[in-house]
Order: C-alpha cells, then sequence, then structure tokens
C-alpha cells in the first residue's frame, strides 16, 4: 500500500467501465482518496463492481454517489454528460472538482458546464479530462491500475478555471502514473481527431469492408488475416456506444481530416494506377519514420509484431542486418 498522503479525501465515480473501474483501482493502489465510492447506471454492473471490491462504497444512485465527494469524474459516453451534469449539479459539495475522460471536449464543455457553475459559497470547480488510454474491452472487470502509466492525460480547463484546482487534478493523475498536459478542447478535438478518431473510423470501415464482400467468406476473412488486419479488427471491437457518441460530438474536426484523408489516399490511389513507384516509396518512408518517433518516446513497444506474445522469440527487437543506418 502506497503511503502517499490523499490527494482528495473522497473520490466518486460515475461509470464503472474500463477507465471508470481502472481509475478506481489506480486510485487505490496509489493511495490518491481516502475513499472511493462507485456507481453505474445498471444494477448488475453495481453488484459486479461490490463483487470486485474496487470501491469502498457502490452507491444506488448518481446522486447518493456524489454526496461529499471532493473529486467526481464522470466516466460515461460524451453523449450522456449532460444530462449527468444537470442530475448531479444542484448536490455537489462547495469546493468541489467535477471531470470526466470523454474523447471529446468541445461537446463536454458546452454540456456539462452550465449545469456546474454554482455561485456563491457553493462554487464548484469543473475541469475536463482525457486519459489517454484504453483497450477494446469494457465493464468494471477489464479495468487495471497500470492502465494510465505512462500514458497521457489531457486536461482542457475553462479559461476561468482555478489554477489551484487544476494543478490538484493535474497531481492525482501524475500519482496514477499519466502524463499530464494542458491545452485548449478546440485544440484537443482536432489533435485526436487525426491521432484517434480517424484511425477508429477506418478501422470500422476495413472491418465492415472485409465482411461485406462477396468474394470472400467470413470464414476466410477470419482464417487468413494478416496482421496489419487484425490490428484493425482490435480497434474495431471498441465499444460502440462510446464511438457513436465520439462521431457525432466530434463531427466537424473528423470530417475536416476525413476530408484530408481522403485527398491523401486519392493521391496514392493515382500513384499505383500510373504505377509511380517513387511516390509511393516516398510517402512510406514518411510514415515509417513516424511510427519509429511514436516508439523513441515511449508510446509503444518495438518488440516483434506489434508486442504480441511470442515465448520463442526474445523480448527485444529483432536484428535487421539488411536495415539502412537510419532505420
Amino acid at each position: 500500500m502506497s503511503k502517499n498522503p490523499p490527494i482528495f479525501n473522497r473520490l466518486a465515480l460515475i461509470g464503472t467501465g474500463l477507465i471508470g473501474s481502472s481509475i478506481a483501482r489506480a486510485a487505490r493502489a496509489q493511495g490518491a482518496a481516502g475513499s472511493i465510492v462507485a456507481t453505474a447506471r445498471s444494477a448488475a454492473t453495481r453488484k459486479r463492481v461490490a463483487e470486485l471490491g474496487i470501491a469502498d462504497q457502490v452507491a444506488e444512485s448518481n446522486v447518493a454517489a456524489v454526496q461529499d465527494a471532493d473529486l467526481v469524474i464522470v466516466c460515461i459516453p460524451v453523449g450522456a454528460c449532460g444530462a449527468v451534469a444537470r442530475e448531479i449539479g444542484p448536490h455537489l459539495k462547495a469546493g468541489a472538482i467535477v471531470s470526466d475522460v470523454g474523447s471529446v471536449k468541445g461537446s463536454v464543455l458546452r454540456d456539462m458546464a452550465p449545469h456546474l457553475r454554482l455561485t456563491g459559497d457553493k462554487r464548484v470547480h469543473f475541469i475536463p479530462a482525457h486519459p489517454v488510454a484504453g483497450t477494446e474491452y469494457s465493464g468494471p472487470d477489464a479495468g487495471f491500475a497500470e492502465l494510465f502509466v505512462n500514458r497521457w492525460c489531457i486536461l482542457t480547463p475553462p479559461e476561468d478555471a482555478d489554477a489551484a484546482a487544476v494543478e490538484k487534478l493535474n497531481a492525482f493523475w501524475t500519482l496514477l502514473g499519466a502524463n499530464v498536459e494542458t491545452m485548449s478542447a478546440d485544440h484537443h478535438d482536432l489533435v485526436l481527431a487525426i491521432t484517434s478518431h480517424l484511425p477508429h473510423l477506418i478501422a470500422y470501415t476495413i472491418v465492415g469492408t472485409a465482411d461485406d464482400l462477396g468474394q470472400v467468406t467470413r470464414s476466410e476473412v477470419l482464417q487468413f488475416s494478416a496482421g496489419g488486419f487484425r490490428d484493425f479488427t482490435r480497434i474495431a471491437a471498441s465499444d460502440p456506444t462510446m464511438w457513436r457518441d465520439v462521431f457525432l460530438a466530434n463531427k466537424d474536426a473528423v470530417l475536416e481530416m476525413l476530408g484530408r484523408f481522403n485527398e491523401d489516399v486519392s493521391a496514392l490511389t493515382r500513384a499505383i494506377r500510373n504505377g509511380d513507384g517513387d511516390a509511393l516509396f516516398k510517402h512510406f518512408s514518411r510514415t515509417r519514420a513516424i511510427r519509429k518517433g511514436i516508439v523513441e518516446i515511449g508510446q509503444d513497444s518495438a518488440v516483434p509484431d506489434f508486442g504480441r506474445a511470442h515465448p520463442h522469440l526474445p523480448d527485444a527487437p529483432l536484428p535487421r542486418p539488411y536495415a539502412a543506418d537510419n532505420e
């Protein structure tokens, strides 16, 4: 058990899927909160959270969960955040920090902030956040305490946010192992449109296209899937409700990036049609360098086959005597 003094006395988690349950586990492991209360929409999920013992208390409602909490994190799809903010707003403790974990920040600010601007002595601090971490799994059983270690958590505080509250939330996520960055909500949504949202849209499309091919049976798709396609299927297995809400909430930035992507696909189509090998090689070399940079800054593994377990291979990059010096 960590000896760190708790950053917050009482942490309330609304939603206990992959992210919410991982926060509960990590906060407990690191001693980030004196007590943890969690709730979920369904009685079955609340029962499972109690069985797992990942919270000190399982509340039957959102209102009950936020009572006396000095940090409330809303861990639900972004499309539902506004209604929850409206529900809990009148019941928040004075000085409480309210945050979220959504992949879109502009819509969260728009939908939640009006219900959290309490006046007088009962001011609360609304600081949206996005832990850029996850897997394709969901539910309270999917969470694990190490999910946020060496992953980014992006804070998007409003311009009038209290600096001390922002610093306190920063310290919380740092204690959970995350690297913390602060930026505006609009800039966040543009960055994530290209680094997260568009890749998910492409994955959903490619897997759907493979399933729709009349000349190839589904069993052949499954049996002969190569590594690249398997990685797309992992992404495409992500929670459909969450990603439906993400694309609708961040549609302007996603459509902008999708337009750029379509232009690049058109250029590659012309290069293939015209047999322009130089153009293809130049493009592939540039994108390969981006992958190398991601590995170098520790955001992914350089072990063979994207980190999949291969007991007969060393847990290190394979030697590549044929590679150029800069590869």
